[in-house]
């Protein structure tokens, strides 16, 4: 088996490798003066690959495309996108639009694909490959209860998101509750005041994704007004577009938790052991 790290995950990719006891696979990347990229792969021996690779920019997807096709030679071709840029736009809204997860999953032609929490699992049915989902979501329980914090809560930041937080919180026995929340439209959240109990409590909100932010900020501020001690966000997938750190940290975070799915300074969870032991099943 060879470990090929995309662009957007070699450290993840490697991590992966090393759980598996073997090297990754070195690869050329560049981009030409055009903008068009060129992929490489720096070992021409002919073994079952799996490609590593997040899709958050769309030249990661031109990255991800060309390593499939650099080893159409190879006896199985696995693919792992730890974060699958689109996966959010899953439905039609408007009349005209396209159903821009599916266009993006279509194009993936492999065996098989893995991804981790992706937003919406549905997306899985549009891959030209048999598809899995994998679930970081016990690793997020591990890691709360190594900070040893002294009365915990792990809060959903809406109702859709309440599955994470409930199998996060299982394996370690701490508390979970929920806030509800409207979305009026792809900026504009309410944040419902949910009777919930945080005084003098340490609490994780856990999501999947962190975006730009702003809900997330907000319900810091609901809920050190409520008497939070702390208060944590934790997120699978650390997004964080435009200043969503400042503005975390401006809202009285205490400290950001997330996985490396992407590879930021917040990824304080590697989910290549979740990786390695899918592969090893295989």
């Amino acid at each position: 088996m060879k470990i090929i790290a995309g662009p957007a995950s070699q450290l993840l990719a490697s991590r992966v490798a090393q759980q598996l006891g073997i090297q990754p696979t070195i690869c050329e990347y560049k981009q030409f003066p055009d903008g068009e990229y060129y992929t490489r792969i720096l070992d021409d021996g002919i073994d079952d690959v799996t490609i590593i690779q997040s899709t958050p920019q769309d030249s990661d997807l031109i990255a991800l495309l060309q390593l499939i096709d650099a080893c159409e030679n190879a006896p199985k071709i696995n693919v792992v996108i730890p974060y699958m840029g689109y996966a959010r736009q899953d439905k039609v809204f408007k009349a005209g639009e396209p159903v821009s997860a599916r266009a993006i999953a279509r194009t993936i032609n492999a065996d098989r694909v893995f991804t981790v929490n992706i937003h919406e699992k549905t997306v899985l049915e549009h891959f030209n490959a048999d598809s899995f989902d994998l679930d970081a979501s016990h690793l997020f329980g591990n890691y709360i209860r190594s900070l040893n914090l002294k009365d915990p809560l792990i809060i959903s930041p809406d109702a859709g998101a309440l599955e994470l937080a409930k199998s996060a919180s299982s394996d370690v026995g701490i508390p979970y509750d929920y806030f509800e929340k409207t979305r009026h439209s792809g900026d504009s959240v309410t944040i419902k005041d949910k009777e919930i109990d945080v005084v003098g409590k340490e609490v994780i909100i856990l999501d999947d994704m962190i975006a730009t932010g702003g809900t997330m900020a907000e319900s810091i501020r609901m809920l050190k007004e409520q008497g939070a001690a702390e208060v944590y966000v934790a997120c699978v997938h650390p997004v964080l577009a435009r200043n969503a750190v400042v503005r975390l940290y401006n809202a009285g975070v205490t400290e950001i938790i997330s996985s490396d799915t992407l590879e930021k300074a917040q990824s304080k969870i590697t989910v290549a052991p979740l990786i390695a032991d899918a592969i090893k099943e295989l």
